[in-house]
């Protein structure tokens, strides 16, 4: 009797948190277009007027991953942006902005299991980085080894992006890291503190097996913080103080870890994922203090879409 209710726990628990990691809900195109219409970040027919590119990059793991570059500029400096969690490339295009009128073209892509892309599963990062990499040999191959590239990454991206330059290659000339989370198991025990309030042993230790043996990673490889020291590129850590999705004081452990060039943008205004909406003067004001600190003077385009 025991043994049975200890196995159908085990398997309750074990399926129910990974299948909310790997199968996390995902908004459609036209809710995010729709979306960021409203709040004035997004006009379609300019959208679609922009000089840009439909691409197709393949990922390592064999799917495709679906894109637009945005190159109005005679210029070999280029932005990836990296969208968070149930969102599409359309969620990119308020940052894909900034970074036009600075001169950049860019790069703004639909993640693994998001918008068109291919991939079976979400990992918040653990397989997101390879097809970050798949995204900037494209881009190099594009434009050559002499670009200038900077990657900004919001939620999810930004800890793909950190994952990527921390363990794989440290292959852009900055980032630029809106609320990421610093470690995948922490985030996930600050969730459930919030919302069920369930011991630690009694989740964790059956969800690592079950994430293993159903999506073939651990989650102390989704660790941001634990790779931070190695990235040797200039950081500008972006963080709302009152989310309550993930908590500055991650942004804030990953700023106090990294080593080398680094600022920190902490306002008072916003959420999760609500920095720029709540905070748009400031928040590009950041951006050009910290291009100019780096050396990436900003060069006004007046475009704006």
């Amino acid at each position: 009797m025991i043994p049975g209710i200890a196995l159908a726990y085990t398997a309750l628990v074990g399926f129910s948190l990974t299948q909310g990691l790997m199968y996390p809900k995902r908004r459609s195109d036209e809710e995010i277009m729709e979306q960021e219409s409203q709040i004035g970040h997004f006009d379609k027919d300019e959208f679609d007027r922009l000089e840009k590119l439909d691409v197709t990059v393949m990922s390592e793991f064999g799917y495709e991953i679906k894109g637009h570059l945005a190159a109005p500029h005679d210029t070999k400096k280029v932005m990836i942006i990296c969208h968070g969690i149930s969102m599409s490339r359309y969620n990119s295009v308020k940052f894909m902005n900034i970074f036009l009128k600075r001169g950049y073209n860019v790069f703004i892509y639909d993640a693994r299991r998001h918008g068109e892309s291919g991939g079976n599963t979400t990992s918040f990062g653990h397989y997101e980085k390879y097809d970050l990499r798949s995204v900037i040999q494209w881009l190099k191959n594009r434009y050559g080894e002499e670009m200038t590239l900077g990657i900004h990454g919001e939620s999810l991206g930004s800890a793909a992006m950190l994952l990527y330059a921390g363990m794989l290659e440290d292959g852009a000339d900055f980032y630029i890291a809106d609320c990421p989370f610093e470690d995948l198991e922490k985030l996930l025990l600050y969730r459930m503190q919030k919302e069920i309030q369930i011991p630690e042993f009694m989740i964790m230790p059956i969800g690592r097996v079950f994430l293993k043996m159903r999506d073939g990673y651990s989650m102390k490889e989704v660790s941001p913080i634990n790779v931070i020291d190695k990235i040797d590129k200039p950081i500008l850590f972006i963080h709302s103080k009152n989310d309550e999705t993930i908590p500055s004081s991650f942004s804030r452990n990953l700023y106090e870890k990294k080593k080398g060039y680094k600022k920190l943008f902490m306002p008072e205004a916003g959420g999760h994922e609500d920095t720029y909406t709540k905070n748009q003067h400031d928040y590009e004001k950041a951006i050009d203090e910290f291009l100019e600190e780096i050396g990436q003077h900003k060069s006004d385009t007046g475009r704006r879409l």
